[in-house]
């Protein structure tokens, strides 16, 4: 699927898709009414014990520009479920449908919203046992907004990493006082969406390519895929850790409006996107909890095990 409505590079867009289409490639050009903006690749595979998929959902463009600049996030899966989603998709990309149905994969323009307001319900109902995390690039959307404070009137924790527009304003008295917003502005352009809903092993937990905008919810394709393999849920749950934990480049936004630093006297100073670069060179051992090291480690997927230290 290609998007030819880049804004100032639409020749060379055109240029690429004559070039692929010469190569003997299948292009799906996008809809005039609605903007393609979701991030998904799907490889099929035919094996004796039928067809296979492989998924790939990402928040980025594929760019290897904006790849250095950009902190994204991208999952491949081969959960059997989500790839009929994905093919699903691509047929109905390939028709014009951008009304369809899937199990797991949430979509825009009909769907996404809904399925995000009905998770947030559910935390809802839990009280002040619910909880919300959400990692942003900007939130618009009314519909959303309304929602939330209504989770924060019922006694949810509302944390929002939203690193632009903010037309939510957190810490009202009776209104929005159980919501955190903060911002993070550091070397690399925060990009990634994340949605938590609820806490530990029973949150459900989605990575997208959709902000909380009416254009994104809307007047836009986007998607929101969710995370189901253990070893990529902790490496999430430690993203989401790291970024509440920043008190170097975090700035909080307070109810009058203006934005504030952390006080990170007292504690150790964290500055997440150190840690995340850090962290690229030598990835975090994340073991299952109750486990000795050795039986962690033998738990741990084979690409990860080759790039811990030997045993000894």
């Amino acid at each position: 699927d290609l998007e030819l409505r880049a804004r100032f590079d639409e020749q060379n867009n055109i240029r690429w898709a004559e070039r692929m289409e010469e190569a003997g490639c299948t292009l799906l050009y996008g809809s005039e009414a609605l903007k393609v903006h979701s991030k998904i690749c799907l490889i099929t595979r035919r094996a004796k014990a039928g067809v296979q998929y492989i998924t790939q959902v990402g928040t980025g463009n594929y760019n290897e520009k904006t790849a250095k600049l950009y902190t994204d996030l991208s999952l491949m899966t081969a959960d059997p479920v989500i790839g009929a989603d994905a093919a699903a998709f691509f047929q109905n990309m390939a028709i014009g449908n951008f009304h369809g149905e899937y199990q797991r994969l949430l979509a825009s323009p009909l769907g996404l919203r809904d399925k995000v307001m009905a998770l947030i319900d559910r935390e809802i109902a839990k009280g002040s046992q619910g909880y919300l995390f959400f990692k942003l690039n900007s939130i618009t959307d009314r519909m959303l907004i309304d929602k939330l404070a209504q989770a924060s009137q019922a006694g949810v924790e509302v944390v929002m990493n939203v690193r632009g527009i903010c037309c939510l304003m957190p810490g009202v008295p009776g209104l929005t006082d159980r919501i955190t917003v903060f911002s993070i502005v550091g070397r690399y352009l925060e990009h990634s969406r994340v949605y938590q809903f609820g806490r530990g092993e029973g949150a459900d937990l989605y990575i997208s390519s959709a902000d909380f905008m009416t254009r994104n919810t809307e007047r836009r394709v986007e998607l929101a895929c969710p995370v189901l393999d253990r070893w990529a849920r902790e490496r999430l749950f430690h993203i989401i850790d790291l970024l509440q934990r920043d008190n170097v480049k975090a700035r909080e936004l307070k109810p009058g409006g203006s934005y504030h630093p952390r006080d990170p006297e007292g504690q150790e100073r964290v500055n997440c996107q150190e840690v995340f670069q850090r962290e690229t060179v030598s990835p975090p051992v994340l073991l299952p909890l109750h486990s000795s090291p050795r039986a962690g480690r033998r738990a741990l997927p084979p690409w990860l095990r080759r790039l811990l230290p030997k045993e000894r």
